[in-house]
């Protein structure tokens, strides 16, 4: 025995019905953007590019000493140490009422293009009682902040500083960087000069 089905109802029934309304759209594939590409346009920048697309979850504020920031074109810094500076030259002497001291700060370019290291400085607070430290110059084993970081490459650099005793040993380092592509993002480390 057999029994032939048949539908009820007309051709525009089927047609409204959810069933026969609902569309699959394929979402566009997802891509990685080149940030250094310099074809890009600025809507395409400022959506895949620009501090403000960077994920919210990234700290700013408190990083240790040891831990790396990595801003959004790759170039990625760490505040390794801060440590009292000893070794003098013939012509340099210690000031009795200040710490010297020397914050080596390493750099790791993790983009697909040189980054000029002039662009970057750094501004040091003392994190107990205010005081702000003076930048100043040690002659032996000085690494300063100047030249191009090719990349790939990583290196090491270093920056003196003075502050009053009075302020203590614990400080904020502050690494900001200027260049035409508006890095807004100026990470702050929090350490101990030892």
């Amino acid at each position: 025995m057999t029994v032939a089905l048949t539908g009820c109802g007309s051709e525009s029934d089927s047609a409204s019905s959810p069933a026969a309304s609902r569309e699959t759209v394929a979402s566009p594939p997802a891509h990685e953007v080149d940030c250094s590409d310099t074809s890009l346009s600025q809507a395409e920048w400022t959506e895949n590019c620009s501090e403000e697309s960077a994920p919210s979850d990234v700290p700013t504020k408190d990083l240790a000493f040891g831990k790396p920031y990595a801003w959004a074109d790759g170039l990625e810094v760490t505040v390794v140490e801060a440590k009292v500076f000893s070794d003098w030259s013939e012509y340099e002497e210690p000031d009795p009422k200040s710490t010297e001291f020397r914050i080596r700060l390493k750099f790791d370019n993790k983009s697909k293009a040189a980054v000029n290291l002039s662009d970057i400085s750094i501004l040091v607070d003392g994190a107990t009682n205010g005081g702000t430290a003076s930048s100043s110059s040690f002659e032996k084993g000085s690494a300063p902040l100047e030249g191009r970081l090719a990349p790939g490459v990583a290196a090491v650099k270093t920056d003196d500083n003075t502050l009053e005793k009075r302020y203590g040993r614990d400080v904020v380092v502050t690494v900001q960087r200027t260049s035409d592509d508006g890095f807004d993002a100026f990470p702050e480390f929090t350490g101990t000069i030892k």
